[in-house]
């Protein structure tokens, strides 16, 4: 496995995955991090550039100049592979399986040869330190890429990802990882692991606003992104983009909820419907 050390980082590190071709996200994070004050070099994306949205080659050239480091995503490796598909890890048959051929395929087709090469030569891990504190940076897990690991995985998925981990770079006091789409953190055999969650497509929570994390002195805060998701929909319509995603960018909630835990999903109709009821009482 390929691993980057950025050695120390002084200063708050801004944290973001999951860009997902939607460009007008990528340029409002631009734009919050020097809200910030953090510049490119103290900012790190846990993968996934190019997918779902409108503007895949346009993406990967605004991380490349102003996106900081990168850790490849299952996007990433597939691309630069040549692959058919994704590599999502969405089980065979399912709704995000088969919506996955259309954006996949209008991201292959739009990302040239150089930023493949580029992709291809990217890191597996991307390790640094902040006051004292030794921090990974991985995609979804190291075991398997693609590993979807939720807010309320089992320890065991911790320990195993962990020891691995550990294995490859050393003792670690925390973890940052993307890929499942949501923010979330949890403290695990002593070590803090953070889902920074991804800025191109909202986490499933009825609000268009996407997510990032700022880490400080090893406290974690998630941060939402707000921007022009009006343009990122018109431009998947324009594109042909329309087998849900583009809906979700306004309605806050995924196409299809096959990939997540029971405990992420939304309640039954007929229960959402009464709970209008009830508050509106």
């Amino acid at each position: 496995m390929k691993v980057r050390d950025l050695g120390a980082l002084d200063g708050p590190v801004l944290l973001y995955g999951g860009v997902y071709s939607n460009l007008r996200a990528g340029e409002a994070l631009v734009r919050r991090a020097g809200a910030l004050g953090i510049p490119a070099g103290r900012m790190i994306c846990t993968g996934d550039i190019a997918a779902y949205c409108a503007d895949p080659g346009e993406s990967v050239d605004l991380v490349r100049r102003r996106g900081g480091a990168v850790v490849a995503g299952n996007c990433e490796r597939q691309l630069a592979a040549g692959a058919g598909d994704c590599g999502c890890g969405f089980a065979d048959g399912t709704a995000c399986d088969l919506l996955s051929r259309g954006w996949f395929a209008h991201a292959d087709g739009a990302v040239g040869e150089e930023a493949r090469a580029w992709m291809a030569a990217l890191p597996d891990v991307v390790r640094f330190s902040q006051g004292g504190r030794r921090y990974a940076v991985i995609h979804g897990g190291v075991k398997d890429i693609s590993r979807f690991i939720w807010p309320d995985s089992p320890d065991a998925v911790f320990d195993e990802e962990l020891d691995a981990l550990q294995r490859l770079v050393g003792p670690l006091e925390g973890v940052i990882a993307g890929h499942s789409g949501i923010a979330f953190q949890r403290r695990v055999a002593g070590v803090h692991w953070v889902n920074a969650g991804v800025i191109g497509m909202p986490p499933h929570d009825g609000r268009p606003q996407t997510r990032f994390a700022v880490l400080t002195d090893g406290q974690a805060v998630v941060h939402r992104l707000d921007y022009d998701w009006q343009a990122a929909r018109a431009a998947m319509q324009a594109a042909g983009l329309t087998q849900g995603y583009h809906d979700a960018l306004a309605s806050g909630y995924w196409p299809s909820e096959d990939v997540l835990p029971a405990s992420l999903r939304r309640p039954p109709r007929a229960a959402r419907v009464q709970g209008s009821f009830l508050a509106s009482g």
